[in-house]
């Protein structure tokens, strides 16, 4: 008989959409007051509090899965690393959570990052639902490094009779527009535990006598709608400038290559970013463009490469509209991704050297879209505070993949791309 499924770190909801999606609503355990506020206007099921100190007497004889993604900063390449220099202490606080020592409070104390022990606390919580054969199927998700401390779990959890398959997955693999690897843990009491098939490849694969084929990674350009995947290029009227073409940066109220309106009249378009039963409108590669001041309009235009820079950093990853992002993580200034614009792929003579725009950062719906939520997602808190959440969720595409098979139900990728 089924019962609830808890999130022991639920975050803005990644997990929980995913489940909405399936038909299956959850509880989350969440802390942070953004985050909260987020699934609040979600309508997500949620209880404010802090997953190690909150009691697992309230689970034991009413769940049925578990989910837990626990905070990465600790161990994420954005940060400091300090959760490998922590690792021993949280594989030592794993092994005496499932011999039910509850030695938490002596290894923090240890902890070069206080976040790092709360990867074991999924541990407590299985410990004590264990004694009355709960949950059926667990799902944990992780960035990589943290690989090792999955596998000490799924030891535990085949000791208890479960299942278990980890492993390193790549979101692009799924049909999430990103690169976006993760170490995850399936488990389950039920059925055999194993990855779920991978619907996408870098390169298309036909479907032949050995399976039914793959489709090409998604695109940003594909994702945000905007316009041809091979030469995105913006909208910018002005006689003798840059202009025709898609707009890639839909939102009106966006600063969008300023330097072209020292030049002319620039003409933002009323497109925004849309789900893919919208987006095959968006596909053309050239389109009139409107002049909204006394410049005339050119639409011989200039254009530009443009990619998504990941951060700030030398080795900051960098991709071209025509392919998935890299992977989205926010929360520090050195940690901004913006869109970068490269030397022009055409250029009439007669206009110059066509210049080209500075940096745009990433809004923060195109970054949801990019993670796979819903183009309306009710984001709460400011702009950081939306980058943190955005960044820190699961893929809910992902998410559902992960899922459908412990729930029984068939998954439509669509469905994770329609409003919410």
């Amino acid at each position: 008989m089924r019962g609830l499924v808890f999130d022991l770190f639920a975050g803005p909801g990644g997990w929980s959409h995913a489940l909405a999606v399936l038909g299956v609503r959850d509880v989350g355990l969440e802390w942070d007051e953004w985050a909260c506020k987020t699934r609040a206007a979600a309508r997500l099921q949620t209880i404010r509090t802090d997953v190690a100190l909150y009691p697992v007497h309230p689970f034991v004889g009413r769940t049925w899965g578990l989910l837990a993604s626990p905070p990465c900063q600790a161990w994420s390449m954005a940060g400091k690393r300090l959760g490998l220099l922590d690792q021993p202490l949280v594989h030592t606080a794993v092994a005496d959570l499932a011999a039910g020592r509850d030695t938490r409070e002596r290894l923090l104390a240890s902890c070069r990052d206080a976040r790092s022990l709360l990867a074991a606390e999924p541990m407590r919580y299985l410990r004590a639902l264990n004694t009355v054969g709960e949950p059926e199927w667990v799902v944990m998700e992780e960035v990589p490094d943290v690989l090792p401390l999955w596998r000490q779990y799924a030891a535990i959890l085949r000791s208890w009779g479960f299942s278990v398959w980890t492993g390193i997955l790549n979101a692009a693999d799924f049909g999430v527009p990103q690169t976006r690897k993760r170490a995850i843990l399936l488990a389950s009491r039920a059925r055999t535990a194993e990855p779920p098939p991978p619907t996408h490849a870098r390169y298309p694969e036909p479907e032949s006598l050995f399976g039914p084929g793959r489709a090409q990674w998604v695109s940003m350009a594909q994702a945000l709608g905007w316009g041809a995947t091979d030469q995105p290029v913006p909208t910018v009227c002005a006689g003798g400038g840059p202009g025709g073409g898609p707009e890639p940066f839909p939102s009106g109220s966006r600063k969008a290559l300023a330097n072209a309106r020292d030049r002319g009249t620039w003409a933002p378009r009323s497109d925004r970013v849309v789900p893919p039963a919208r987006r095959a409108a968006r596909r053309s590669t050239h389109e009139n463009c409107t002049s909204t001041g006394p410049a005339p309009c050119t639409c011989e235009a200039h254009r530009w490469s443009w990619s998504l820079r990941s951060n700030n950093q030398s080795h900051a990853t960098i991709r071209p509209l025509s392919e998935p992002a890299g992977t989205l993580f926010f929360g520090h200034r050195a940690n901004e991704c913006t869109w970068i614009a490269g030397p022009p792929a055409t250029q009439r003579a007669e206009a110059g050297p066509a210049p080209v725009p500075d940096p745009i950062r990433i809004t923060a719906p195109e970054a949801a879209v990019l993670q796979t939520f819903p183009e309306n997602y009710p984001w709460a808190g400011n702009k950081g505070q939306q980058f943190s959440q955005i960044g820190n969720a699961v893929p809910p595409l992902l998410a559902g993949h992960l899922l459908a098979p412990h729930l029984g139900v068939p998954l439509n990728p669509d469905d994770f791309t329609l409003a919410a």
